[in-house]
């Protein structure tokens, strides 16, 4: 059916394009501007499918319904979603989020992890506003009960087997940027369970530092939670929380956790060992750039370095 539909559109214009230049140049004109009109809005519509067209998908498409709306921050809505059965992700992987009467289909990560899916059969997704028509919806008309469908893709995850060789994570992000990457953190936090109930058996973990950077504290999403899984494994856990546009003084519980300014080419370099360090990257593009050569500067091998391109 998705790859019916376009053809039928395309054989569609062209019926109407014969027609118009039949109609004189005046209205054959007419359709060529609202044609081009149209082509333009449908790239920016479409930019999470293009984007990603080369990614990993799964094949099954599951229903879904909201059950649960929260402010994350004055910009950003935390939905918590009840999925099917069947419904499985990595930690770090995205959704296509397709809603009823929206033509354009939303893009979003996980901000959950998939321990959260097998306890409560729920999966998180933290979206900030803007007027793309997924996240203007998500805004503005979805209410607890809203019924959606989901399919999962990405190759950015972390979800290593049992024998896998033990690695030190190092977690940047940026902005909304960070809902991967809590979704990794929540999943290492939940390795770590694992590994003390199991004796040992289970993955062990080496260790693991978020840096996160956003404006204000206001915008540093799930920071109380970050802060409690690094107090609960506090030689394996760690964070360094970044503001850059902050003009109040920083609350007093955060304050040894919150940094004014960017994140440091020093700090950056004090949490990498090329033999051991696995990192992942999420946010702007100008700091996954930056960040990037940094690390390769560190002598951070390139397969070492992963990131989600949402540009």
């Amino acid at each position: 059916w998705f790859d019916i539909v376009p053809r039928l559109c395309r054989c569609l214009d062209v019926c109407v394009l014969v027609l118009f230049s039949m109609a004189g140049p005046t209205y054959f004109c007419f359709f060529l501007r609202e044609r081009a009109l149209r082509s333009m809005s449908s790239v920016r519509q479409m930019d999470h499918l293009e984007r990603t067209l080369s990614n990993f998908r799964q094949n099954a498409l599951y229903p879904a319904q909201v059950c649960g709306i929260v402010d994350e921050s004055e910009t950003v809505k935390r939905l918590r979603i009840a999925v099917h059965p069947d419904f499985s992700f990595k930690a770090g992987q995205w959704v296509d989020f397709f809603i009823p009467g929206v033509e354009t289909v939303g893009g979003f990560s996980m901000c959950s992890s998939p321990g959260l899916l097998q306890r409560e059969g729920v999966v998180e997704l933290a979206v900030k506003y803007t007027k793309h028509p997924p996240a203007h919806w998500i805004h503005s008309a979805c209410t607890v009960g809203s019924r959606v469908a989901m399919r999962v893709g990405g190759d950015f995850f972390f979800n290593p087997a049992p024998s896998d060789p033990s690695v030190d994570l190092l977690l940047v992000a940026g902005g909304v940027g960070i809902n991967p990457l809590y979704s990794i953190l929540l999943h290492t936090s939940g390795l770590l369970h694992l590994n003390h109930a199991s004796g040992g058996r289970d993955y062990k973990i080496g260790s693991a530092h978020l840096f996160y950077s956003a404006k204000n504290t206001q915008e540093l999403l799930f920071k109380s939670s970050i802060i409690e899984a690094c107090r609960e494994f506090p030689d394996k856990l760690s964070c360094d929380l970044h503001v850059t546009q902050q003009s109040a003084d920083v609350e007093s519980h955060l304050q040894p956790f919150v940094s004014r300014g960017r994140i440091t080419e020093e700090e950056l370099r004090s949490h990498v060992d090329p033999q051991r360090t696995l990192c992942y990257l999420c946010g702007p593009r100008p700091m996954i750039e930056a960040i990037s050569s940094s690390l390769l500067d560190f002598g951070l091998p390139k397969t070492r370095i992963l990131f989600e391109k949402w540009w």
